[in-house]
């Protein structure tokens, strides 16, 4: 992603090639908005990487984490062991996302456009919200 693929007048980012090189728009939110303002105060608004390296004195590199496009994994990774998390990857954020979605009540095809899913059934995959949800779904039936 480069800076000019972010809008936060409108909180989008285009990406460009995402999950099985498709293109798709990212929406933010207030909080995610706030947080990329505030890594702009330190990255500054010049063209390039939207995420790109800062070395120990706290000198950005307007350039992508890695030439081999794995720097975000790279990046994630390291984040997650100084936190003491065993098992993670970047699919865990998507995993997140979607499940979450799905807990707040957005459909499943809504979800399923937003992460880029082929199918219904992938998604499906990540509802974690149980047997209390069909419970629920019947309760709010009314007969006329």
């Amino acid at each position: 992603m480069q800076i000019a693929d972010l809008n936060l007048e409108t909180g989008e980012i285009n990406v460009e090639r995402g999950k099985g090189g498709k293109f798709r728009i990212v929406y933010l939110t207030n909080e995610a908005i706030a947080m990329i303002e505030d890594w702009l105060e330190v990255r500054g608004n010049l063209p390039g990487a939207l995420i790109c390296p800062v070395n120990k004195g706290g000198k950005v590199t307007l350039r992508h984490f890695a030439s081999d496009g794995d720097g975000i994994y790279k990046l994630v990774k390291a984040r997650a062991m100084i936190a003491g998390v065993k098992h993670f990857s970047p699919h865990d954020f998507r995993r997140t996302f979607c499940s979450d979605l799905l807990a707040e009540g957005e459909d499943v095809f809504t979800v399923q456009e937003l992460a880029g899913h082929a199918s219904p059934a992938t998604t499906a995959k990540y509802d974690r919200r149980g047997e209390g949800r069909k419970r629920r779904a019947v309760k709010r039936l009314k007969f006329r």
